[in-house]
């Protein structure tokens, strides 16, 4: 979906769709280069990675597997606790594999660095991330990162495999959404 397409919905583009090729393009070369020799195996977390799984993917020139996990994090109300639970594993085993986890966007880091605990324990060779966006100022624990799009503002954003109840993850930039959509400020990722 182009953003003009949204219409008052968007309150206004954070990166657009040519941005984030470009930077994709720039993390696959780096990953390439940092992994030269090896074999990766791609771990997208659904649903929000899918984009950055297909766009990097597809800039890569090493041979890369693909699996998807699916994780929800649950607390009380709308903030995680960072307990995890997996609705979707992996088929394929992560031992002694190089895994690159692809993920849309790390907030609070909370169940990223569970995901990354949880596959070094499966024996993961190298656990390293990708992210298509980090929210600096929302981290709650540290998470190391390999490779990152963009540093964004502490903003609920949409577009580009972020969705708001379910929709906007298939806009092809990164944006915020104007308030008369979720009825106000207060909206977590």
């Amino acid at each position: 979906m182009d953003a003009a397409k949204m219409g008052s919905d968007l309150e206004r583009v954070l990166i657009t769709n040519d941005e984030m090729q470009q930077r994709l393009k720039e993390i696959a070369k780096q990953v390439d280069a940092d992994f030269a020799g090896r074999s990766i195996l791609m771990v997208g977390v659904l649903k929000g990675a899918v984009m950055v799984m297909a766009d990097l993917s597809r800039h890569l020139q090493s041979d890369v597997e693909m699996d998807w996990m699916a994780v929800s994090s649950y607390g009380s109300g709308t903030k995680s606790s960072g307990v995890v639970r997996i609705l979707k594993d992996l088929d394929s085993d992560v031992h002694e594999r190089h895994v690159l986890l692809a993920e849309d966007i790390i907030d609070s880091g909370l169940t990223l660095a569970w995901l990354k605990e949880n596959l070094e324990a499966r024996g993961a060779a190298s656990v390293t991330i990708v992210t298509a966006l980090r929210k600096p100022d929302a981290l709650k624990v540290p998470v190391e990162v390999g490779y990152v799009g963009f540093d964004i503002p502490n903003e609920f954003v949409v577009g580009y495999g972020l969705d708001y109840a379910g929709k906007y993850r298939n806009l092809d930039c990164v944006g915020t959404l104007a308030p008369h959509v979720y009825g106000g400020d207060d909206v977590d990722e």
